[in-house]
């Protein structure tokens, strides 16, 4: 069964074998952990992971942001991440919500579903009426999936597509 989890020191050491193998960005979402090793992952990446989501020790420029890890049973096959509202950055860029799926889940739906459940999570933390996303324009599942959650295309521009999803639609 899918489900969304928050990223926690009970699952360490799946949150950690999967952060490590993400790519440093893919289609736009950075991992700044990529590679990293399991003592840096205990004692400085999942301990920022989790501050961030409560707000606490945040980087200059930077918003509240939760961590959210898509499970199939007892396997993680994506990676959520919510940013609790806009800046001005934000807003015209990477917008409320990034995602990754491993490489190895990819075209079964996990995409959409964790969208799903990561939207209806959020609406619940924006105080904005409409969630920002962002995608490569070259990433046509990407936006699909973005669509198929009830997703318009707000903008375009050379390499991006801007969605927008009202709230209400959630």
């Amino acid at each position: 069964m899918l489900h969304l989890k928050k990223a926690c020191f009970e699952d360490i050491e799946k949150e950690y074998a999967f952060v490590r193998d993400m790519p440093v960005d893919e289609n736009g979402l950075t991992n700044p952990w990529s590679g990293i090793s399991f003592e840096d992952f205990s004692a400085t990446a999942l301990p920022q992971m989790i501050a961030f989501s409560k707000g606490e020790n945040l980087p200059e420029g930077f918003v509240p942001e939760t961590f959210l890890f898509l499970w199939n049973d007892d396997v993680i096959v994506g990676q959520f991440r919510i940013r609790h509202y806009l800046c001005e950055s934000l807003r015209m860029g990477a917008g409320h919500i990034g995602y990754y799926i491993g490489k190895e889940y990819r075209r079964r739906g996990y995409g959409k579903e964790g969208l799903r459940q990561c939207l209806e999570y959020a609406s619940k933390i924006f105080p904005e009426d409409e969630i920002y996303l962002r995608v490569n324009r070259d990433n046509i599942a990407s936006l699909r999936v973005m669509l198929a959650n009830g997703g318009y295309i707000h903008h375009e521009d050379e390499m991006k597509i801007y969605v927008r999803i009202r709230k209400q639609e959630i």
